[in-house]
């Protein structure tokens, strides 16, 4: 049984920093791509940043380039997501996902697995 599990979430006020993580069993981890997304109350979920599972190539979504930092260790098979100058619009429900495929992949569709997500909250 695939598991991803986030944690990390919480409170913050505008200009700090956050790490996410997301903790995978049941999966051969080092073969997935994994990725984090965002869904924001009352909107659609939309993708953040990816990595893949080879040369940890990474992808980031405009929004959060040069501020959010995504990396990986296969040994503990956990994401995380290094979240800094967080912003009021950042708040929103963080997810973390696998994907079997070998690149980096931004479509919702593309992932296999989910976590559960994980509340960060950021006020000005």
């Amino acid at each position: 049984q695939v598991q991803l599990v986030e944690s990390g979430g919480g409170l913050a006020q505008a200009g700090d920093s956050l790490r996410l993580s997301c903790a995978a069993s049941g999966l051969t981890y080092s073969t997935y791509a994994m990725g984090w997304f965002r869904q924001i109350l009352g909107k659609e979920r939309e993708f953040v940043a990816a990595i893949t599972w080879r040369s940890g190539r990474a992808y980031y979504a405009d929004s959060v380039k040069g501020r959010f930092f995504i990396s990986r260790d296969n040994d503990k098979k956990t994401v995380y997501l290094q979240m800094n100058s967080l912003k009021p619009e950042d708040t929103a429900v963080y997810y973390c996902a696998a994907d079997k495929g070998t690149t980096v992949r931004t479509a919702e569709y593309a992932y296999d697995y989910w976590g559960r997500g994980t509340q960060v909250t950021v006020s000005s």
